[in-house]
């Protein structure tokens, strides 16, 4: 090791690597961030098109976590706004308070009572072996439920089926409702709102990523270095520029399957499994619409195969200044990937049945005038917690462990990160960086 400091390299420049760097500089290290973008913040950055400005897919923060919550707040010097979240759901012609299954009334009696007699009976049965994502579903929810909302959407959002997931992601994104509370909510028209984001911070300019500005003026961040090559024997890192960087550690938020074919030496059976690890590809289609109504809410989902797409949200619900004066925007999802769905059609091509979609559901207007129509792909979206994903994943950080290269983020821990988990993720990372330097 040259000199009293560590050369410490970390590959990107988003929530994860961020919270790496902000653990290293309280120590009193300076690493070295590189992008291979031509901007910093990987997949929280926000983009200005024609006066509208999207994120990539939407981003608010709801953290729960008080020094993460502050640390976030202290970058925008008050500039933000403090959101009531309204989510809702879309299905057969109904629009639904979201989680569904506390905000029954309204939906065919029908379904109704067939969900709540299932529910009971799932309770009452006897304990099942919970194999996957679907059986959890099923005994969790009754068979008329999974099937008629969470597995529907998980075949459009994750792209395959419930049987093929694991849990391990669920967390708190699927409340698990008590009788009295679904009760409630199939007969009072304004029962408890119990999800999970109850409001939520967003800055008043800039989009999301001015969330990271700060945190980004304090880093030394080279942009425009393509990562393409790593000698772990020699710890130097090549990039497609032609520089090369020499590290006493290394901590990196890559996507694994990219990561793993860099790697000199990476042995057959890892390469093998980063291939197997799964994440969807979303193609976000951007409207920007002459009318400042289009919704009171913040995001919606779909669950019918008729709409190409499982959310839309509304930017201008997060900040006025996401729009230009008078006007709104939508922004919907749609989900592909290279192992389950691959996306084979122009992105451009789904601008059209997007707005078909959004004029069937009531959303858009016949005469509304759409001002904004931009598709954007973003290769890396959301993990598959597929049944292959455990495995693979354990052969992958097994490797990484033992080649002295740190993993953070959501596509380095190959997790369901939300942005505070991200950061704090790389916080995670740069500590045991840290703890190899004692060793």
């Amino acid at each position: 090791m040259r000199g009293t400091a560590p050369r410490i390299v970390i590959m990107g420049t988003g929530m994860g690597a961020l919270g790496a760097a902000h653990l290293l500089q309280a120590e009193g290290l300076t690493p070295a961030l590189f992008d291979q973008l031509d901007y910093p913040g990987g997949h929280t950055a926000s983009h200005t098109v024609n006066g509208f400005i999207f994120d990539e897919g939407p981003h608010v923060s709801f953290t729960k976590d008080q020094r993460i919550k502050d640390l976030l707040l202290a970058n925008l010097g008050g500039e933000y706004e403090t959101i009531d979240a309204r989510i809702d759901n879309y299905w057969r012609g109904h629009w639904v308070t979201h989680p569904v299954i506390t905000n029954l009334r309204g939906l065919p009696e029908e379904l109704v009572v067939k969900v709540i007699a299932d529910f009971v009976a799932a309770r009452q049965g006897a304990p099942v072996e919970i194999r996957n994502y679907e059986d959890w579903l099923v005994a969790g929810y009754g068979r008329s439920y999974a099937e008629t909302f969470p597995m529907q959407y998980t075949r459009k959002y994750h792209t395959t089926d419930a049987a093929n997931m694991s849990t391990e992601w669920v967390g708190p994104r699927l409340y698990q409702a008590k009788l009295e509370e679904i009760l409630t909510g199939a007969l009072v028209s304004n029962p408890p709102n119990i999800h999970y984001v109850q409001d939520y911070r967003y800055p008043k300019k800039n989009g999301f990523a001015e969330f990271l500005r700060r945190f980004h003026e304090r880093c030394d961040i080279h942009l425009r270095h393509k990562l393409i090559r790593i000698e772990p024997k020699a710890r130097r890192a090549h990039f497609a520029n032609g520089r090369a960087v020499d590290y006493d550690h290394l901590i990196s938020s890559v996507p694994l399957p990219d990561l793993i074919p860099m790697i000199d030496g990476a042995p057959r059976e890892v390469r093998e499994a980063a291939a197997r690890l799964a994440c969807t590809t979303v193609v976000l289609v951007n409207l920007g619409v002459a009318r400042p109504d289009v919704s009171t809410s913040s995001w919606t989902y779909f669950y019918e195969e008729e709409f190409p797409f499982s959310r839309v949200s509304f930017p201008r619900n997060m900040s006025l200044h996401t729009v230009p004066e008078g006007m709104s925007s939508i922004q919907s999802e749609i989900y592909f990937s290279k192992k389950y769905r691959p996306l084979r059609v122009s992105p451009e091509s789904l601008i059209q049945s997007t707005i078909d979609g959004l004029v069937r559901c009531g959303i858009l207007r016949q005469d509304d005038t759409i001002v904004l129509r931009h598709a954007q792909v973003v290769e890396y979206a959301n993990i598959i917690f597929d049944l292959e994903r455990a495995p693979a994943l354990a052969v992958v950080h097994g490797y990484l462990d033992e080649v002295g290269i740190g993993y953070c983020g959501r596509y380095g821990d190959w997790g369901y990160l939300w942005t505070d988990e991200a950061f704090m993720s790389g916080e995670g990372a740069a500590a045991k960086a840290l703890g190899r330097r004692a060793a």
